[in-house]
Order: C-alpha cells, then sequence, then structure tokens
C-alpha cells in the first residue's frame, strides 16, 4: 500500500513563498512519476505542476516561472517550491503519485493522493 502525507502549508502574503513537501512510503515509489493538483473552493481540481521519474517536469502555464517542482529519489519526497504566490493561488495541494515513469496532466492518470494541505495567500 502506498501512502502520500504533504506537508508545508500555511498563510503567506502575496509574494511570499512557500515550499510543499509529500513523502511516500511503499516500495519502488521512487519509480513513479508524481504530480501537484490543487483545488479551489468551488471550482474542479487542477493540474499544478508534474516530475518523471527521471526528473523532467511539466507546468501549468498559470504557475510557470513561479513553482518548482523536484524529487529526491532517495528519500521518496517530491517538492514543489512555490514563489511570487497571488491570492488565486489559494487552494488545497494535493500530491500524487502513478504507476508509471512519465509524468500526466490529467487527475485520473494517477492512482494514489494524498490528502492535501492548505495554501493560503492573503492581499
Amino acid at each position: 500500500q502506498v501512502q502520500l502525507v504533504e506537508s508545508g502549508g500555511g498563510l503567506v502574503q502575496a509574494g511570499g513563498s512557500l515550499r510543499l513537501s509529500c513523502a511516500a512510503s511503499g516500495r519502488t515509489f521512487s519509480t513513479y512519476a508524481r504530480g501537484w493538483f490543487r483545488q479551489a473552493p468551488g471550482k474542479e481540481r487542477e493540474f499544478v505542476a508534474a516530475i518523471s521519474w527521471h526528473g523532467s517536469t511539466r507546468y501549468a502555464d498559470s504557475v510557470k516561472g513561479r513553482f518548482t517542482i523536484s524529487r529526491d529519489n532517495a528519500k521518496n519526497t517530491v517538492y514543489l517550491q512555490i514563489s511570487s504566490l497571488k491570492p488565486e493561488d489559494t487552494a488545497v495541494y494535493y500530491c500524487a503519485g502513478r504507476r508509471d515513469s512519465s509524468y500526466a496532466e490529467g487527475p485520473d492518470d494517477y492512482d494514489y493522493w494524498g490528502q492535501g494541505t492548505q495554501v493560503t495567500v492573503s492581499s
């Protein structure tokens, strides 16, 4: 059984930064692609960023240049550095994993999910 646990969310002023972490448990998880999604109140879950096992990355246009996804396979952990935060970045951020080495952008392409961590950006 694979479990994902996010941490690092919080309340931050516009323009600030946070680093979200997602620790995974379970064998061979280091070979899985990982992603970050977010969901604001009243909105659908949306893709934020993803990283393949090999380190290739992809970002949503809305966060490109401000967010950086990275991974430490030895620690089975993926990170999301979020900078230049805007009030519209306020959401619950979810970590996801899929049983494939290549990344994907659709929520349905992921097999495992964390419980989410709240990020609130004040103006």
